[in-house]
C-alpha cells in the first residue's frame, strides 16, 4: 500500500461554470460586469472588455487559467485584497487568484469578483460540505463590504 499525499480538492462543475462576474462601482454608479472571455481587460482604452473611464488605459487583465481559475494582474497603481505569498496566489507581487469576495481598484474603481460557490475553486470538494472548518484548504472570508455591494449591485439599464 503505498502513502498519497494529500492535495486541494476541486470542483466538479464545467469549465467557466458558476456565473462569474465582477461587480464594479463608483461613487454613485453601480453595475455587473459578466465575465465571458478568456482573458478580461480593465482600463480606459475603448477596446478593453471592460473599459473604465479615470483609470490608466490598461489598468489590469483578468485571465482565465487552465486550472479554471480567474488570475488577476494589476498594471496599474490600485490595491488588491490577497496576501500573494498565499499558496492559492501567482508569485507575481502584483497578481492574484480571484477568489468570491476578493477586490482590487482601478483608479476610482472598486471591483469585486463573484462566482458562485459550487464553482469556486477556493472551496474544497465542490463547495459547501455542511459546515466549513478550520482546514478548509484555501479558504477565506471576503471583506465586510462585499456582502453589501453584492446586494446592491444592478446592471446598467
Amino acid at each position: 500500500m503505498t502513502e498519497q499525499t494529500p492535495e486541494p480538492t476541486t470542483t466538479h462543475a464545467e469549465r467557466g461554470a458558476g456565473h462569474p462576474r465582477l461587480l464594479v462601482s463608483r461613487d454613485d454608479e453601480r453595475f455587473i460586469h459578466e465575465i465571458t472571455t478568456e482573458e478580461v481587460r480593465v482600463g480606459s482604452a475603448a477596446d478593453n472588455e471592460l473599459p473604465l473611464r479615470d483609470c490608466d488605459p490598461l489598468h489590469a487583465t483578468i485571465r482565465h487559467d487552465e486550472r479554471d481559475e480567474y488570475v488577476l494582474t494589476l498594471h496599474g497603481a490600485g490595491e488588491m485584497n490577497a496576501n500573494p505569498l498565499s499558496a492559492a496566489t501567482y508569485p507575481d507581487d502584483r497578481s492574484e487568484t480571484l477568489r468570491t469576495g476578493a477586490h482590487f481598484t482601478a483608479g476610482p474603481w472598486t471591483l469585486v469578483f463573484a462566482r458562485d460557490e459550487f464553482a469556486d475553486h477556493g472551496r474544497p470538494f465542490g463547495g459547501r460540505q455542511g459546515a466549513s472548518t478550520r482546514t478548509s484548504l484555501l479558504s477565506r472570508p471576503g471583506p465586510a463590504t462585499t456582502t453589501r455591494m453584492a446586494t446592491t449591485s444592478r446592471a446598467p439599464g
